[in-house]
């Protein structure tokens, strides 16, 4: 695909919210980037409009059947001024992964990872430079055939907004509390669980409420079969230090592979700290918890990047669990060493960041 990305100025441009106000996802940039598909011209017509609502059929397929995908990935401003992305090709590579199991066209990676760079080019002003503020980018896909029918749509709508945003859990580094759900099911092999699909999020709400409404934060969600085995939580990857070694569920088709959880274990391969991922249970986290083995548990992704737990819910016991604060944890040594990079104040010895000019 060869395309040009059109550009329609916007006549007024909004007032940019305060740093102290920015929350997640709460403020959208003067922009947005859409695309289209049918079956006839494919993706076509790539351009950069202003932010404003759409207008769709009431019959549009992704209100009936939820056939849409999305990713998350941000832009951060360099203390020397540089605007930077981090590993986009992974989140764009992984979408098509989304589009594939929920049978939506590929995107061509090359024009999507260009529109996100003029993108954020136009909106740079927009990322703050607070600390733990970024730009939040959130490209999408959803279904806007009008049809009843129960098939894949023909026709898409590719889009990307930018949202300024502050830290996800308010002080970032300020450990977390975590739900143990046995009860309900986020995801099973075979079905979306490994996708970025609108659907596995929504299922996840119920057993979220239900945790807050315990005083915790976030969701642990175990296998849905034998439910037992950890999986991820509602918003991260997981992973537990137990004597010494960093164990993290293997991918098994129900958990989202996270950009995050991989660059985590790239830099503790890159440390030489052992790191394995495995199938564990519940109930080995448990005995490792009773015999003092388990030492950290934190979990990783986009909007948090690192979040230490300081207290796992499983039924009626409460794990508490060592404070992740300390300078020397591998959680605050990650969340360094990511934020670092991404900020690029420190060495990139992956070449993870790229620089938009």
């Amino acid at each position: 695909m060869n395309q040009v990305i059109e550009l329609v100025k916007a006549d007024v441009k909004k007032e940019k919210p305060a740093v102290e106000s920015l929350g997640f996802g709460k403020h959208f940039t003067d922009y947005m980037f859409v695309m289209d598909y049918n079956d006839e011209e494919g993706w076509h017509q790539p351009r950069i409009t202003p932010y404003a609502p759409l207008v769709l059929d009431p019959a549009a397929m992704v209100f009936h059947y939820s056939q849409s995908v999305f990713e998350g990935l941000k832009a951060y401003r360099a203390k020397d001024g540089r605007v930077l992305l981090f590993r986009p090709e992974k989140n764009v590579a992984r979408m098509n992964v989304s589009c594939a199991r929920l049978s939506i066209p590929q995107i061509d990676e090359t024009i999507v990872l260009d529109a996100i760079k003029q993108l954020v080019e136009l909106e740079k002003d927009w990322i703050p430079d607070g600390e733990g503020t970024s730009l939040y980018i959130r490209p999408f896909i959803i279904a806007t055939e009008p049809s009843l029918g129960v098939h894949p749509s023909h026709e898409y709508k590719f889009m990307i907004i930018l949202s300024p945003v502050g830290s996800y859990y308010g002080d970032q580094l300020k450990p977390v509390r975590i739900y143990v759900e046995d009860e309900y099911v986020r995801a099973v092999p075979g079905g979306v669980g490994f996708t970025k699909t609108g659907g596995n999020y929504a299922a996840s709400l119920k057993a979220q409420e239900k945790a807050e409404e315990s005083g915790y934060d976030q969701v642990l969600w175990l296998d849905g079969v034998e439910r037992k085995y950890i999986e991820e939580v509602g918003s991260m990857n997981i992973f537990f230090k137990i004597n010494g070694e960093v164990v993290t569920p293997k991918l098994n088709g129900s958990i989202l592979g996270g950009v995050t959880r991989d660059s985590v274990i790239a830099l503790l391969k890159y440390w030489n700290v052992p790191v394995k991922e495995t199938k564990i249970s519940i109930d080995e986290i448990y005995d490792a918890y009773k015999k003092g083995h388990l030492e950290e548990v934190f979990g990783t992704g986009t909007a948090a990047v690192i979040s230490p737990v300081g207290e796992l819910g499983w039924k009626d016991i409460a794990m508490k669990l060592p404070n992740a604060e300390t300078p020397d944890s591998v959680a605050n040594r990650l969340y360094d060493a990511l934020t670092g990079i991404q900020l690029g104040k420190t060495e990139d010895p992956f070449n993870w960041t790229v620089e938009i000019k």
